[in-house]
């Protein structure tokens, strides 16, 4: 696989620079860049959303492929997906609420708020941990795998702890803290999976052995919604940024402990970053860049933030192209962001 995606980008960064030269020596916009990207036959196929915003306003936006395959129903930028990942910054947020609030401490222990909890490590993780992933749990019935607060372990049943302590906390449930929080941000097509709130929910799907796609049934199953199974849309993401960077959810104490690197992880695609609270700090070539990737069974997502040019870029799929390094899972995910950067660090000379 990996042979295979250096010949593409090869053959592919080739045929641009001819197109490139071909049009009297001119640059061509990133919209066409990303075009001419997704209209190239790559290792697999684009299948979802994809958004640019620049301060609040959209300036790229595609959609393309099925929400559902077998009806062969197209895509629209209207279409609820599962955000993975992406999900555990709303989660952050949530708890820095609570923080706000005077409602709980993030140096506290965490079995001051789980009393229920009868492992011995309760007493030992922070929810500073639980944040940053510096936890150690791996599994809640299995010992730490380190000393909290020694090492970076990504880990989503932390924050399945985190949605307990917020519900315990603010004395509401999960998901209406969600629905409150989602009217707050005039996010209408965001919500969780237990809502009804889902109109124009697509179907995800996850490529075969024989490179065929098939109706993924495990998205729901091994996943935790404080997590990973938060249903949102690109225009939505859109208006989330917007709210969380611009002081409209969190003071300014909180915003910066949630956006301030306490631990470093080693990211198989985007390499080392810095990590936060549920968001990763990327500051590589001068470029500020706040967000988070998202991949649970059938579907793929991004949402990364340059807050210095108040500039978003949203993707959405819901296939789940599925191999060992992620090389594939993420391509287009991966592409489409170095060409953003490219152009930032382009217009910033």
């Amino acid at each position: 696989m990996q042979n295979q995606i250096k010949k593409f980008l090869f053959l592919f960064y080739l045929f641009f620079s001819v197109v490139s030269f071909s049009q009297t020596h001119k640059l061509i916009s990133i919209s066409q860049k990303i075009d001419l990207l997704l209209k190239t036959k790559a290792i697999r196929p684009f299948n979802g959303n994809i958004i640019i915003a620049k301060n609040g306003k959209i300036k790229y936006s595609k959609t393309l492929g099925y929400a559902d395959f077998e009806k062969k129903t197209p895509l629209n930028l209207k279409n609820q997906f599962v955000i993975g990942s992406i999900s555990k910054q709303i989660t952050a947020v949530l708890v820095l609420q609570e923080l706000d609030k005077k409602h709980l401490n993030l140096n506290d222990p965490i079995s001051k708020y789980l009393k229920e909890l009868k492992q011995g490590w309760a007493d030992s993780i922070s929810i500073h941990q639980l944040l940053n992933h510096t936890s150690g749990i791996v599994d809640l019935n299995k010992p730490l795998a380190f000393k909290p607060g020694t090492q970076f372990s990504y880990s989503g049943e932390g924050y399945k702890l985190l949605g307990e302590i917020v519900e315990k906390t603010s004395g509401i449930t999960f998901a209406i803290l969600l629905k409150k929080l989602f009217i707050k941000c005039k996010m209408t097509g965001s919500t969780d999976p237990s809502s009804n709130n889902k109109n124009n929910m697509v179907n995800g799907y996850s490529k075969q052995a024989d490179q065929k796609v098939k109706l993924e049934k495990e998205t729901y199953e091994s996943n935790i919604v404080a997590a990973g199974l938060m249903i949102s849309t690109v225009k939505d993401l859109i208006s989330w940024n917007d709210k969380l960077h611009h002081g409209k959810l969190l003071s300014k104490e909180s915003y910066k402990k949630m956006t301030t690197a306490s631990s470093i992880r080693n990211h198989p695609i985007f390499g080392e970053v810095g990590y936060g609270y549920g968001i990763q700090i990327n500051e590589k070539n001068g470029i500020l860049e706040l967000g988070h990737g998202g991949n649970v069974p059938g579907f793929v997502s991004i949402n990364f933030y340059y807050p210095k040019n108040n500039i978003s870029l949203i993707i959405l799929e819901n296939i789940d192209w599925k191999d060992d390094n992620f090389k594939e899972t993420f391509f287009f995910e991966e592409e489409v962001r170095k060409m953003l950067r490219n152009d930032i660090l382009m217009h910033s000379k």
